[in-house]
């Protein structure tokens, strides 16, 4: 009894601090619509992922004590995710004003990281999660069905050569705005991928958790 109860203490001291059982489950979602992200108050997952030299880390150690803003996307190759990457450029200056690192992760693999980052001259920190590692972790993950790889590549976007992989998985274009100790204050994670959150809305978000 009294070990059902210790047990009982910690799994609450661990949720009141962000965590869950559920922090280290990785899954990968059937579509868009099913996926499971993470939630406000949770913390930041343990998972690695690759920078743009092609180093592995922690996305743990990168938030490591600081406020971040995390940006996922789809890719360099997706037109939405490059319209609204150049909208929140538009706000990168009073977000970082604010304290805030911008981070933004997308499937591209390490080498195609370059492309977005001398596009647009950014001052986010730019990781490639093109083994879908953090992506499963934050709960976005979603396998992209053959009929959608097709029609991409009618168009000339291929997620295979963006990635350097075949398992077709693609994050839930997500933000999520988290606090100096790696807890999720604020997110927007939207199925649809041709539906953003505005730079006006994420601004504001981060003058609210600002301290």
């Amino acid at each position: 009894m009294r070990i059902i109860s210790l047990l009982f203490l910690v799994l609450f001291f661990l949720t009141i601090n962000g965590y869950t059982m559920n922090d280290s489950v990785k899954t990968v979602a059937k579509n868009a619509n099913e996926i499971c992200p993470l939630k406000i108050s949770q913390g930041v997952p343990d998972a690695e992922l690759q920078t743009i030299d092609d180093n592995t880390v922690n996305i743990k150690y990168i938030v490591n004590n600081q406020k971040a803003i995390l940006i996922f996307y789809r890719g360099g190759w997706c037109p939405y995710c490059n319209l609204h990457l150049s909208e929140l450029q538009k706000i990168e200056d009073q977000l970082l004003e604010l304290g805030y690192k911008i981070i933004a992760i997308s499937m591209d693999k390490p080498k195609n990281l370059s492309a977005t980052l001398g596009k647009y001259n950014m001052k986010y920190e730019l990781y490639s999660d093109h083994a879908a590692n953090v992506s499963k972790a934050f709960g976005i993950a979603f396998t992209v069905e053959e009929e959608y790889i097709k029609k991409l590549k009618g168009f000339n976007m291929d997620i295979e050569a963006s990635s350097g992989e075949t398992h077709h998985i693609l994050p839930v274009p997500s933000v999520f705005l988290v606090d100096n100790k790696g807890i999720v204050r604020f997110e927007y994670v939207n199925p649809d991928y041709k539906e953003r959150i505005s730079g006006k809305l994420l601004l504001e978000a981060a003058k609210i958790y600002k301290e």
